[in-house]
């Protein structure tokens, strides 16, 4: 190297100061990756060395790969997840609630991987669970059915996702054949509000008999 010139912070392996890096820079600058589509590539590794840090440094502030991606979705979610529909119409709220969760999963592999991993219990997706609930309590008259009718949305919403995603990476291999291309139909997002729309009729359903029979005990004590 020639006198007097400077060698880049990177060849002199400049770090940052210890002590001076925090969780919630940690988690941004990871939410900046997968944002951007670096989600599979992105390990504690490549991280610490984008913020100019050892790998050991990241352990003080995540316990793991999989602690930080909770935390980022849940950052994303909050975010992503909010329903425009007043919710005077439980129905119509719901349709547009679900799907904006389907899209979120969707769009993010990285929740995607988390959903399907495991229960989600951040506040973010809290906060989601109990603002459905809320509404869904205008539609359903008890408090089971109500959280019935929440698995049944939330599941096959997470379930959807997954389909959806998995078939987006290519198209049905015979183009040719009407009942491929029929199943394909199956997992677009007008298909996702059809069948929601169709399980949302159903929960309605279920609960007027719920009540009509509520009802009929009430009066009927004996019966």
């Amino acid at each position: 190297m020639r006198p007097g010139k400077k060698r880049s912070p990177k060849a002199q392996g400049s770090r940052a100061p210890w002590g001076t890096l925090s969780r919630d820079q940690v988690v941004r600058a990871a939410t900046k990756i997968i944002r951007a589509g670096g989600y599979e590539e992105m390990t504690i590794r490549s991280l610490a060395s984008d913020l100019g840090v050892a790998p050991m440094s990241l352990y003080q502030h995540v316990r793991d790969k999989d602690d930080l991606l909770d935390e980022v979705v849940d950052r994303l979610l909050s975010r992503a997840w909010q329903p425009r529909a007043k919710q005077r119409d439980w129905q119509i709220w719901t349709i547009e609630a679900a799907d904006k969760l389907r899209h979120f999963l969707v769009t993010q592999p990285a929740a995607l991987e988390v959903y399907l991993r495991h229960p989600v219990v951040s506040p973010a997706a809290i906060a989601r669970m109990n603002a459905m609930m809320a509404v869904l309590r205008q539609g359903v008259p008890d408090e089971e059915g109500a959280r019935r009718a929440y698995g049944a949305i939330h599941t096959y919403t997470i379930g959807f996702a997954a389909l959806e995603a998995s078939r987006a990476k290519g198209q049905p291999r015979d183009t040719t054949c009407d009942m491929a291309m029929s199943l394909a139909a199956y997992t677009t997002s007008g298909q996702f509000t059809i069948s929601i729309r169709y399980l949302l009729e159903g929960i309605r359903r279920d609960g007027r008999a719920r009540a009509g029979s509520k009802a009929v005990r009430a009066l009927n004590p004996g019966v």
